[in-house]
């Protein structure tokens, strides 16, 4: 699950600092003094919005070297490396991608990760953990499942839809500060106070309801890229290391890359609307039912 957790808080990070660097050049201040046309808002947004998701998709690699410490496999010193980096250019070969960057991670949990640009500029790590307590087997499905994050796309697509989320959330929180500034506090000129904050608190409501559908996707993705490792590790292997991930109740990767990890945190209620992964149990469900 680490990697989406990264991806989103460094988002999140860019548009802030985006939002604040446009407006100390003038340029959220000008839309408001000129009535808040909402063509030129819109575009503001979209800039703002897909920018922030880019900026953090193209620094995504070197963002979780730095922070998860990961070393990045040049020249194999052993043999488990070795077999790391051959079954990773074999599956990436089987799914018409370039060869990834592999990397390990020193973490006790089992878990793997897969990040970068586009699926021919991708890197895949794995936990010391997970090369520790899992069978080579139930190992090379895991790096299945992630070379199929990569060769989906899943990294772009989800870069599209976070930048889609963030532009109306920037847009329709300026359109309704405007709004209770004008409406109801009756601010005739320029932007009062009601404006920021009632943005402000738009942006926060707007955003963890924009998390909702950011998390949706990620579930589902996770169901194709569990397919995409039967596809090419086997589907009783792919089975075999989502039941032995579900024996050891793995704890999710830090929330920055809690996305993009092969398994999650539980969770139930309301908070299931927040999941980056679906249950392991259906998971596993959805792979045996498959024919």
């Amino acid at each position: 699950m680490k990697r989406i957790a990264l991806f989103l808080a460094t988002n999140l990070a860019i548009v802030l600092v985006l939002s604040v660097t446009m407006r100390m050049l003038g340029v959220e201040p000008y839309l408001n003094a000129n009535g808040l046309n909402l063509t030129s808002l819109l575009i503001f947004a979209a800039v703002m919005g897909f920018g922030g998701s880019f900026i953090s998709l193209a620094i995504s690699k070197w963002s979780v070297k730095k922070s998860m410490g990961v070393h990045v496999i040049d020249a194999p010193s052993n043999s488990t490396e070795v077999w790391l980096v051959e079954t990773v250019r074999k599956y990436s070969t089987k799914a018409g991608i370039k060869m990834p960057e592999v990397g390990i991670f020193d973490s006790p949990e089992v878990n793997a990760f897969a990040t970068g640009m586009s699926k021919n500029s991708s890197l895949i790590a794995v936990s010391t953990g997970l090369l520790q307590q899992m069978t080579r087997k139930e190992a090379e499905a895991v790096l299945g499942h992630e070379v199929a994050h990569a060769a989906n796309g899943d990294m772009v697509t989800l870069a599209l839809i976070q930048g889609v989320v963030n532009t109306f959330v920037m847009f329709l929180s300026r359109v309704i500060g405007h709004l209770v500034d004008r409406v109801v506090f009756k601010t005739e000129r320029g932007q009062g106070p009601a404006f920021f904050v009632t943005m402000i608190v738009a942006e926060l409501v707007l955003g963890v309801l924009a998390s909702i559908i950011v998390m949706w996707f990620s579930r589902q993705r996770e169901f194709r890229a569990d397919h995409g490792g039967a596809t090419l590790a086997g589907r009783q292997n792919m089975i075999a290391a989502l039941e032995r991930l579900n024996t050891m109740h793995p704890q999710p990767l830090p929330d920055k890359m809690a996305a993009f990890g092969i398994a999650g945190g539980g969770a139930s209620g309301i908070k299931r609307l927040f999941m980056t992964h679906p249950p392991l149990e259906e998971r596993i469900a959805a792979l045996k039912a498959a024919q």
